[in-house]
């Protein structure tokens, strides 16, 4: 069964859900998904004019013929200096739809990772009595993982995430923000116990309660 090390003791671990951290990497089912994620983070408001948007330009700008120049209907052409845009990008949306079966296996394959590569571990929120950037940092420094590190937290740990906000390539989020792609992006994972089997039952498909 894997298993996780716990910050701040030197033999103190934790036994990791087989069904959340033992899954098979699955390559094509994690890119779909952090495909769908960082597509829904789009916003999709870039807006441009075309000729027929622009205001001005309904005369056509010189007569058809007799001057030597090439003939013109409009100013607000595109190739005019204050014209409209060719094919430019209009409001739309970039959903990508990914079923519930699919995102499970990708956040299972993404746990999995970590926990077989020993970049996970699980700390005591209890250290953190009052934030303290200073004993944030000394925990990471002692836990000697490569950064960037993610840290998973539970709601009510905002001491905790105080502590950690303002280290530099450290990302802290609450357990139910968490997605694929943040996990894929980190190069550790840093999360408390609570948060852990929220992630856990997130990944299995049950009740955090369940968890226990």
């Amino acid at each position: 069964m894997p298993d996780a090390p716990v910050i701040g003791s030197a033999k103190d671990r934790v036994k990791l859900d087989e069904a959340a951290f033992g899954e098979r990497f699955n390559g094509p089912v994690v890119y779909s998904s952090v495909r769908a994620e960082l597509n829904a983070r789009r916003r999709g408001t870039a807006s441009t004019k075309t000729r027929g948007l622009v205001s001005g330009g309904g005369a056509k700008p010189w007569r058809q013929k007799g001057t030597g120049r090439a003939r013109q209907g409009s100013i607000r052409a595109p190739h005019f200096s204050g014209g409209g845009i060719v094919f430019g990008p209009q409001p739309r949306h970039y959903t990508v739809k990914i079923n519930r079966k699919e995102r499970r296996i990708a956040l299972r394959s993404a746990l999995s990772l970590h926990a077989e590569r020993d970049s996970l571990a699980v700390l005591d929120p209890e250290v953190f009595q009052t934030p303290s950037t200073k004993t944030a940092m000394a925990l990471l420094r002692d836990w000697g993982q490569v950064l960037p590190t993610l840290v998973v937290l539970a709601d009510e740990e905002a001491n905790v995430a105080l502590s950690f906000r303002n280290l530099a390539r450290v990302a802290v989020l609450r357990s139910g923000d968490v997605g694929v792609a943040d996990l894929v992006g980190a190069a550790s994972l840093l999360t408390s116990r609570k948060a852990l089997e929220e992630l856990t039952a997130r990944a299995v498909g049950r009740s955090a309660e369940g968890t226990r």
